[in-house]
């Protein structure tokens, strides 16, 4: 039996699962959390890889393996290999007006058609230039720039400073793939290429960035020495950013949108050619297989239930019955939901906002039902963008932490107008790494059944998004 492992470094924890190669049957898998916050020390990351590894009893009869990790998130490193200042995660907003600046500089249409996409305050070149800008010392002695999954499998391989790892800081041996390579800002999904221009502009000089891999070739083998629950000779896949993963690990194609409720909300459709958008809804992303993979994200998404359920005094699973115990609309009560800013639309410094409060709608059930419909509504939001830039999804997958409790899905039938289906609860962005490690080890893509815990039926209610919209507010960019 060949076994293949999958990583998914996420904001919140390190995940493993190891699965059997030819029928993607789950082996063994292992966790770990990692630290809270918006920057991160990249060196917790490591360290929770390989607590994670161990708790999934270690790599010693896996074949191959691959890493997806969180898009975004600044790593900058030194000439000797050594991690600058720590890094800074996708859902950290300091770098908004960095990106306003950026837009200013070489104008939307000509991000958009030059990288895929117009920043944000989540995007790496955004970041960069935050640097540049707050930390002028630390942004010169930045030697070469790489995403989490990038460090991650440079660390596998047995790379980085000289006193931790075997081969020592050859910052040449850095790689990614195109769908994290297409989230920096300064990469061409359509041409393959970096754009040195808006590289040097952000940092204030050129560094070393991961040379981009194809989907099915192969980043090195590990080496002895690297740790000990990493033993050497095993095959390593590109990796992935984590949506890339989990398309793959869901099987997703040409016709298929995905809606993950994590802590990010984030809606993403296969599509075999570049999607551009200058208005920067759509960050216009590669995906892990040669296609592309247009995405609009949200930064407030499961823990808007979580603060609601926290604010009730309820657990999760009494939060969905209260809420559907509501009728549809909430009463009238509408909750604008960016707790945390808000990526779409563009508005890093918005506060979430509760609408229409009267003595009739001022209920728990109403409150419970307007926290899911204004997390829902916000993402519906996103399948309109993508329609106007001619995607037509015929199906609509639901997966994410949240997508397991039953309001969830049943609000989203009553919100959304393409029929939903959604997975059983797993780790699809593990899954997809471990698929990719298949692909690399067989030189084929391997297909893994897809296990299916609801079809929910169509409900739509129009009057949902109708009151939503009413207090949508413009995107300041």
């Amino acid at each position: 039996m060949t076994l293949v492992a999958g990583i998914d470094s996420s904001t919140q924890s390190c995940k493993v699962v190891i699965r059997e190669l030819e029928t993607g049957a789950l082996v063994r898998e292992g966790r770990s959390p990692h630290p809270d916050g918006t920057e991160v020390d990249p060196g917790a990351w490591w360290s929770a890889l390989l607590e994670a590894l161990t708790t999934a009893g270690g790599l010693a009869d896996v074949a191959a393996l691959s890493v997806a990790a969180q898009q975004h998130g600044m790593v900058v490193l030194d000439r000797e290999g050594a991690v600058i200042r720590p890094a800074l995660l996708w859902n950290d907003t300091r770098s908004a007006e960095a990106a306003r600046e950026l837009i200013h500089q070489f104008g939307r249409a000509a991000l958009a058609e030059r990288t895929g996409s117009v920043p944000v305050a989540s995007f790496t070149a955004a970041k960069l230039r935050w640097l540049h800008e707050a930390e002028p010392e630390n942004a010169g002695r930045v030697a070469a720039v790489a995403l989490p999954h990038d460090w991650l499998t440079w660390r596998l391989l047995g790379y980085g400073p000289r006193e931790d790892s075997p081969l020592g800081p050859d910052l040449s041996a850095l790689v990614t793939d195109r769908s994290d390579a297409s989230g920096t800002c300064y990469w061409n999904p359509r041409t393959g290429a970096y754009d040195e221009e808006i590289l040097r502009w952000v940092l204030g000089h050129l560094a070393a960035v991961p040379r981009v891999l194809e989907p099915s070739a192969r980043a090195g083998v590990t080496v002895s020495g690297v740790a000990d629950v990493v033993p050497g000779g095993i095959c390593v896949g590109p990796g992935a950013g984590d949506n890339a993963a989990a398309a793959l690990g869901l099987g997703a194609n040409v016709g298929d949108a995905v809606v993950s409720i994590g802590t990010s909300g984030v809606i993403f459709a296969v599509t075999p050619d570049a999607v551009t958008d200058p208005s920067g809804a759509i960050a216009g992303f590669a995906d892990a297989t040669g296609a592309h993979l247009p995405l609009v994200a949200t930064l407030n998404a499961a823990r808007v239930l979580d603060a609601t359920a926290q604010v009730l005094g309820v657990d999760s699973g009494e939060l969905g019955r209260l809420a559907r115990s509501a009728a549809p609309g909430s009463g009238g009560l509408v909750l604008q939901p960016y707790f945390e800013g808000e990526r779409t639309p563009n508005l890093p410094d918005a506060t979430a906002t509760l609408f229409e409060m009267t003595l009739a709608s001022w209920t728990r059930p109403n409150l419970a039902r307007a926290a899911f419909e204004g997390l829902l509504c916000g993402l519906a939001d996103g399948l309109d963008a993508l329609r106007a830039c001619g995607v037509a999804p015929e199906r609509l997958l639901l997966i994410g932490g949240a997508a397991a409790e039953p309001a969830v899905a049943d609000i989203a039938a009553q919100v959304f107008d393409v029929p939903i289906t959604v997975p059983e609860k797993g780790e699809y962005v593990a899954n997809g790494a471990a698929r990719q490690a298949g692909w690399v080890l067989l030189g084929r893509p391997v297909a893994w059944s897809l296990a299916i815990a609801a079809r929910p039926a169509m409900d739509l209610r129009p009057e949902i998004r109708l009151q939503y919209g009413r207090h949508r507010p413009a995107s300041d960019g």
